[in-house]
């Protein structure tokens, strides 16, 4: 890990683990904004680590958007960090202005037009909709591929949430927008691809947190005069877990690697997989081996199994995507299968 990305790891670390705490956590739950969170990441450059000094960024790129979202998976962040950067990333690539405040992200165009200056049509299951100042797509219009960037004025959001209580609004277009040309090799799935990759990287952390909490509570809990944590059985469940969330991890970090170089198709397929994979394993494991606390809404468990159940189904289900990687391998034929595994690549999946 470079220099930066050390310390920046540091930095996100400190924040988010002493203000995400289970206080705030339950009231953002209720539906309270963090606004004092939310503050501190933007003071801290958080929201802007792919753009260069001049446009309010440090210039850091994808590996360093990979170590503040697993920062900001591990502590349950309850803000649209993943989707502002994305989407302050998205205006960047079509060579336009990147405005200040919240930034979210359209992640399905197919009812949405823009003709002119005008934006009509609508959204389901848009993140943090009522929150954002604006709202940032990419969609068919004007005889092309472009990104668009709607301000609150044009939009209305009809409140709803995933099981996590994230805002996943639906939303209603009607007004101004800001357009641009993204590069040729962008697509109306290119929000999606890169939705999955920041998806696979905020359940890199939720993962791995649970896991070291699981642990912990073994070593804690005792049951016939033993940590339960020495049972053979406990030992067995938690180490094939801790082999999955580690695999996820590993092909997270991959996959933002593959996005320094250029689109990361294949490399975000394989992350989102195995963090689906490794997310229905790790909740079903943890929470068994809490036994019935675990269950309960007192327990801080589940503000992160929660994410990880709601997060797995988000920009394509682990299912989409191994399918996609299925009909690559098919089209590609046999001879290319093992290339296809040992070496490193990105390829439309």
């Amino acid at each position: 890990m470079s220099e930066l990305r050390e310390i920046l790891g540091e930095t996100v670390t400190r924040l988010f683990g002493d203000r995400c705490t289970k206080d705030l956590l339950e009231k953002c739950d209720e539906g309270v904004w963090p606004a004092e969170l939310w503050a501190v990441v933007e003071e801290n450059g958080l929201t802007r680590p792919l753009l260069t000094e001049d446009k309010g960024g440090v210039d850091a790129g994808w590996q360093a958007v990979y170590v503040i979202l697993y920062a900001a998976g591990r502590f349950a962040a309850p803000i649209p960090l993943a989707e502002t950067i994305l989407a302050g990333w998205l205006l960047d690539q079509a060579g336009m202005e990147i405005p200040d405040g919240v930034l979210s992200i359209v992640p399905n165009s197919e009812d949405i037009s823009v003709s002119g200056e005008m934006i009509s049509g609508g959204a389901i299951n848009v993140p943090w909709a009522r929150q954002a100042d604006y709202l940032v797509g990419i969609c068919r219009g004007d005889g092309g591929i472009l990104v668009f960037c709607a301000p609150s004025t044009s939009f209305k959001a009809n409140v709803d949430h995933n099981i996590a209580r994230e805002p996943r609004d639906e939303v209603f277009f009607d007004g101004n927008v800001v357009k641009g040309t993204p590069p040729g090799e962008f697509t109306v799935e290119t929000i999606q691809l890169y939705g999955a990759l920041v998806r696979a990287g905020q359940m890199a952390g939720a993962l791995e947190r649970i896991v070291e909490d699981t642990l912990q509570y073994t070593a804690d809990r005792t049951q016939f005069g033993k940590p339960i944590g020495k049972f053979q059985v406990i030992q067995q469940n938690l180490a094939m877990t801790a082999a999955e969330v580690a695999a996820a991890v590993m092909a997270a970090q991959n996959a933002f690697r593959a996005a320094e170089r250029g689109l990361p198709d294949f490399e975000t397929a394989c992350a989102k997989v195995l963090a689906g994979e490794a997310a229905g394993m790790a909740t079903d494991v943890c929470h068994e081996t809490h036994g019935a606390i675990g269950f309960t809404y007192e327990h801080h468990l589940h503000f992160f199994t929660r994410r990880l159940w709601s997060w797995r189904g988000e920009f394509g289900a682990e299912t989409e995507w191994a399918e996609r990687l299925g009909k690559r391998a098919a089209a590609r034929g046999a001879d290319a299968l093992w290339p296809d595994i040992t070496t490193r690549q990105s390829a439309n999946p």
